[in-house]
């Protein structure tokens, strides 16, 4: 895969660009060591765990999960990638553990999710920044880029050609087909959905008028069940465009266009680019709650705009005696600089070390 043979480099444009205090080595000398929630230094349980939610984030929880079950023997951990809505409900009606989520939970999912924590609140505990690529297979059509008002204008159905003239003033020098375009957006409801669309409405006003939201609002386009679904139409299918969690862009081998943000630049997404969009977050929950604003708008030079802060939403207080060190042990995991580190290879950004900090001390208070 190709952020495989380049995690080195982008390892080291996280560093300048976040301030990890650390990169991966082949030997692991400097990962792990200093890390207090490091998988060397988890807190074992004994028992199942089962959590649900983003898509997102799978790829991710996958790896922790492998690493957390080798430091401790005699735990069974499942994730499965249902959707952060399904994941909301699930945690809401008790039979997830904890949940991912692609966005924070809503004022009126609050309430429910904090009912689940006996003399607690449900916490949203930023954990793995997914850049969200915009992707496309259009024949004969490469390094596309797209200002937010045509990709509006394409997901709501007002252009339906790729040689339209809104794409052309965007890409005046590709060759662009007559093809119809086939805009797919996500079947089930999605975190990666609301932020796609929150990214739409934040900077493209007069053209995307349909809010946002996990469910996908707008008329028209395909439907795709989950980001593998999304990955595997936009691949197989001429004329689509798409929106998708960067891993799955990367995995599949898929275009992705530059997208222009606040300061003018049609940007790459990179590392390095998402990198200076989330350094700009702002926190809007109190104390361990530490749910995120992103400013999609942001005119920080070299900035990639859509970039989603995916969550685990999971009880401060009131967890099973049985659940509690499972819990604790894979997202302290998570949380750590050697688990943070361990996203690059696969086509996450970490999160920023005052962010990781925060989130690791969440997760330490847990009970």
């Amino acid at each position: 895969m190709k952020l495989q043979r380049h995690g080195a480099i982008a390892c080291l444009a996280l560093t300048a660009v976040l301030g990890l205090s650390a990169c991966g080595s082949d030997n692991n000398e400097s990962t792990g060591t200093s890390a207090s929630g490091s998988a060397a230094a988890a807190e074992c349980g004994k028992g199942t765990l089962n959590a649900q939610g983003s898509s997102a984030q799978k790829n991710a929880m996958a790896e922790w999960i492998k690493a957390y079950q080798q430091k401790c023997a005699g735990t069974t951990i499942n994730y499965e990638p249902t959707g952060s809505g399904a994941g909301i409900q699930a945690f809401i009606a008790g039979t997830a553990d904890f949940a991912g989520s692609d966005s924070a939970l809503k004022p009126e999912e609050q309430p429910q999710a904090d009912a689940k924590c006996s003399g607690g609140q449900a916490l949203n505990l930023p954990m793995v920044i997914g850049p969200v690529a915009v992707v496309y297979n259009v024949s004969g059509a490469d390094n596309l880029q797209f200002s937010p008002a045509t990709l509006a204008k394409i997901f709501a159905g007002k252009v339906t050609k790729w040689d339209d003239a809104a794409i052309k003033a965007d890409n005046p020098d590709a060759k662009l087909p007559s093809t119809a375009i086939q805009a797919v957006h996500r079947s089930d409801e999605s975190g990666t959905t609301d932020n796609f669309t929150k990214y739409l409405s934040k900077t493209a006003e007069s053209d995307w008028t349909f809010g946002n939201a996990k469910a996908w609002k707008a008329p028209g386009g395909v439907g795709a069940a989950k980001s593998d679904g999304v990955a595997a139409k936009v691949k197989s299918t001429d004329g689509t465009i798409s929106y998708v969690e960067w891993s799955y862009a990367e995995n599949g081998g898929l275009k992705k266009a530059k997208v222009k943000n606040g300061a003018g630049e049609f940007t790459e997404l990179t590392p390095e680019s998402a990198g200076k969009t989330i350094a700009g977050a702002k926190f809007e929950g109190q104390g361990n709650d530490l749910k995120m604003s992103i400013d999609y708008n942001t005119k920080e030079a070299g900035a990639y705009p859509i970039v989603l802060a995916t969550y685990e939403i999971v009880c401060s207080k009131g967890l099973a005696a049985d659940k509690l060190p499972l819990v604790k042990g894979l997202l302290g995991h998570a949380a750590s600089a050697e688990g943070q580190q361990d996203l690059v290879e696969l086509g996450y950004a970490p999160l920023p070390e005052t962010v990781r900090a925060k989130v690791e001390t969440a997760v330490k208070s847990l009970s």
